[in-house]
């Protein structure tokens, strides 16, 4: 053992120094030299490591609030996945999954190991996947005290016997301070997430957007899944008393954290899950909430849970001289966050685990504004929708997105699925159909005008027509053609306005609706081009028609 070996100190949970433990051994990524590793530590030994350090604040509620500096979302350009006899005839290579060589990998991997030598880390091993069956155990090391709280907030928290025989099978190496050489590294900017599949590693750096973590591990889970038929979902999940699980699809902005987080049902989980023969899954043990103008009447759990001891907040505004949180203040990010303990929600499910789904809820935010509230859909429109995954990237969900935009996310997770979009499709499309299950298309964007004309739809109304969905009210009024997209819309609904249900009718121009309404349709026809032959002729004629 060399010198430098043997006088690495490990700082357990207790925060005690012991000679390094194998199972914190880093030797097999590469990290040596280290200064101190400090192992599993829990959130009071985090608060006390990340405010010696000054990388975060305390509020005066107790949550731990830091700053991300330039990147204040996720850095999908960024992203690169290693290309090698592994990957080369299984993942969709292009813009969402790019190529990178297994030698760039290993030389930029090689610096940033040398980068960390004589510096201090932070490693939390942890769950991903409440169904044991399917469960992906992992590690992370981060150089930040707070980005070892956000994943040991977001993942599953394994028990002492878990973690003492925990052995990980994915490695997530996260240095916001090392940055890449792009015209020496292959890559695009000194940002990187390198993926590497065949070596089980992913390599962050040049962002302290804590995000970057928890999204690898779900491209490693869209990644595996698949080929044991589980179908691997962004989205949130929730279960009724009577057992009745309803899943919401939606990138982020468009509602799944909020409209999952009933108080009157149980939540299976905000994000991420797996959906197997018997029921579905959290992947994570934390949910990671939109924070801004987060208030205590519309979202009363979550605003709760982001006022308490443990809550890792980002980019949100600190009052001066009281520390107070300022939800509504958006200078440092329109995208600040808040992530916490999924049993901070009082009605989160103790197991994670729910049945097989009743509903399937697929959002979006149209910031055209000629959507309707809510439509059913047949199986075959649910499948035209998934792959079409249409929304709007809503402010600060992307670095440089300052406004929302209209864009298609296949499969309502795109930057996040290494596979072929068919591969998903298809499985979505065998689980829907076996188990005959009921689809709708509700739109939480705009109303009566598009983005800067209109208005945001109202909460309470997309409040109650969910809920109307999940308690079979809704399934029992009469619907019709709305006359526009071929979409199934009821003709009334008792406390929404016909208005807000056929959005015709709120625009005091119809003329500027139609030729609105005319543009969208000809986007999904044109974005669609690229799935005609992977879809049957029932899929392609459930297309959006347009007037």
């Amino acid at each position: 053992m060399s010198p430098m070996r043997a006088n690495l100190k490990v700082i357990n949970n207790e925060g005690t120094a012991s000679m390094i433990p194998p199972q914190v051994d880093l030797s097999y990524v590469g990290l040596s030299r280290l200064a101190a590793v400090h192992a599993n530590l829990s959130p009071a030994a985090l608060y006390q490591e990340s405010l010696a350090r000054q990388e975060a604040d305390l509020t005066a509620d107790g949550a731990l609030r830091a700053l991300t500096g330039s990147h204040t979302g996720r850095s999908p350009n960024d992203k690169f996945v290693v290309r090698d006899a592994s990957t080369e005839n299984v993942v969709d290579w292009g813009k969402v999954n790019q190529p990178i060589s297994p030698e760039a990998f290993d030389k930029l991997h090689q610096r940033m190991m040398q980068w960390a030598q004589g510096r201090e880390v932070f490693v939390q091993d942890l769950l991903c996947g409440a169904d044991e069956t399917y469960r992906l155990p992992v590690r992370f090391v981060t150089q930040f005290a707070w980005h070892s709280l956000f994943v040991r907030n977001m993942f599953i928290r394994p028990t002492a016997e878990q973690l003492a025989a925990h052995n990980p099978e994915f490695t997530v190496i996260d240095f916001p301070h090392f940055e890449a050489i792009p015209e020496q590294d292959g890559v695009r900017s000194p940002t990187f997430i390198l993926v590497n599949f065949a070596k089980k590693l992913i390599l962050i750096g040049g962002t302290a957007y804590a995000g970057e973590m928890k999204k690898s591990i779900f491209t490693i889970m869209n990644y595996v899944l698949p080929e044991r038929g589980v179908m691997p979902m962004h989205a949130s999940a929730n279960m009724g008393q009577e057992g009745d699980v309803c899943i919401f699809f939606g990138l982020s902005g468009t509602g799944k954290t909020t409209l999952s987080a009933d108080a009157s049902r149980t939540l299976i989980g905000d994000d991420e899950h797996g959906w197997t023969d018997h029921g579905v899954f959290n992947f994570e043990g934390g949910c990671y909430a939109k924070a801004i103008r987060l208030n205590a009447v519309q979202e009363p759990e979550i605003y709760a849970a982001s006022k308490r001891f443990g809550t890792v907040l980002e980019n949100v505004v600190l009052q001066d001289g009281t520390h107070e949180v300022d939800f509504d203040d958006n200078r440092h990010a329109e995208n600040s966050r808040s992530c916490y303990p999924v049993d901070f929600i009082p009605n989160a499910s103790p197991t994670g685990l729910g049945g097989t789904p009743k509903n399937i809820i697929m959002l979006t935010c149209d910031a055209f504004g000629v959507l309707p509230p809510v439509s059913k859909l047949t199986a075959e429109q649910a499948m035209y929708h998934f792959l079409s995954g249409y929304t709007a990237r809503v402010a600060g969900t992307e670095r440089g997105v300052t406004e929302p935009q209209a864009t298609f996310s296949t499969c309502f997770g795109a930057p996040f699925m290494p596979r072929p979009p068919g591969v998903y499709a298809k499985l979505l499309g065998e689980k829907i159909a076996y188990h005959k299950v009921q689809c709708w298309l509700v739109n939480t964007g705009w109303t009566g005008g598009a983005h800067g004309q209109g208005q945001r739809m109202p909460i309470h109304v997309t409040r109650a027509l969910v809920r109307a969905i999940l308690d079979g009210t809704l399934a029992k009024v009469d619907f019709a053609d709305d006359g526009v997209f071929g979409l199934s819309v009821p003709k009334a609904f008792e406390g929404v306005s016909e208005n807000l249900l056929h959005p015709r009718q709120s625009w005091a121009d119809k003329a500027a609706y139609d030729k609105q309404a005319a543009h969208v349709a000809k986007l999904f026809a044109d974005n669609f081009k690229k799935y005609e032959a992977q879809v049957t002729d029932a899929v392609k004629a459930a297309a959006m028609r347009g007037v």
